[in-house]
């Protein structure tokens, strides 16, 4: 194994034997990597005891379901290196941000994080170029320094407290290549979410979010992020976006429609 780095990584994780091997295996830099895990019936456990006994320096812990954002909050403060990575499961990190890690933790005390680009597969294309990125997000984070919003239940983020920096090089590799049956489930659960935390937020349907996030949704990863470059695949990943932007626009208005008008069957009166 190579030099290790004053660096936690933090993963949580139910069933993911099939992903989390190559996860592992991108974080051989780190002096401390916390998995915490929420009931796996698959060989999660096992796999993660098979790194363990081969001296990887993992802590595996299991702790009941919290909702994304406290179960990624519980697994941070297990961690006890001065920096703290955040990675899923199905996540890599690519040869580049490896590189670069060891001058991200040397950064002056004035920046308390790092965001980080990342970079899907996608079915029939493979992972998309370096110049085709989603939005970076922070998560490199010195311990101490920030936390998760516990409100959020989808799209969790840190919070920091202090400046953070973009990462100039090197992203997130993101390897669930779902098929689309399994992909509109996803998208299906996700906007589910986001929708209830913005009804419980006070947020009220807009008419306009209806007609102009899904479009807007889409040109932004299509042309913005750059998933033209990708082809078909490119295209069918901005659509499944647009897909999860109507469908929270959409749950948010029926959410608040059935609290005004509950729906009863009164074919028999007319």
């Amino acid at each position: 194994m190579t030099a290790k780095l004053p660096l936690s990584a933090f993963i949580i994780c139910l069933n993911e034997e099939a992903y989390l091997g190559n996860c592992i295996e991108s974080l051989e830099q780190c002096a401390e990597i916390v998995i915490v895990d929420s009931g796996s019936t698959d060989g999660t456990a096992a796999l993660v005891q098979s790194y363990i006994d081969a001296g990887w320096p993992i802590r595996f812990m299991h702790e009941p379901w919290r909702g994304y954002a406290g179960q990624k909050q519980f697994a941070l403060e297990q961690c006890s290196e001065p920096w703290c990575f955040n990675i899923d499961a199905d996540e890599r990190l690519d040869g580049a941000l490896r590189n670069l890690l060891p001058e991200l933790l040397a950064t002056s005390d004035e920046i308390v994080g790092w965001r980080v680009a990342r970079r899907p597969y996608l079915i029939g294309y493979g992972y998309t170029p370096e110049n085709v990125r989603e939005r970076r997000n922070l998560r490199l984070i010195r311990r101490g320094r920030g936390g998760y919003d516990l409100s959020q239940k989808v799209h969790e983020g840190i919070v920091p407290d202090g400046n953070v920096g973009k990462a100039r090089t090197g992203s997130l590799l993101h390897f669930r290549p779902l098929v689309m049956d399994e992909q509109i489930l996803k998208e299906n659960k996700y906007s589910t979410l986001k929708a209830d935390q913005q009804v419980e937020s006070g947020k009220r349907p807009r008419f306009y979010k209806l007609v102009f996030a899904p479009p807007i949704y889409f040109l932004r990863l299509y042309f913005r992020n750059g998933l033209w470059r990708c082809g078909l695949s490119g295209f069918i990943e901005a659509m499944t976006g647009a897909v999860y932007a109507f469908l929270t626009a959409a749950k948010i208005y029926q959410r608040h429609a059935l609290e005004a008008r509950p729906n009863v069957d009164d074919a028999l009166s007319r």
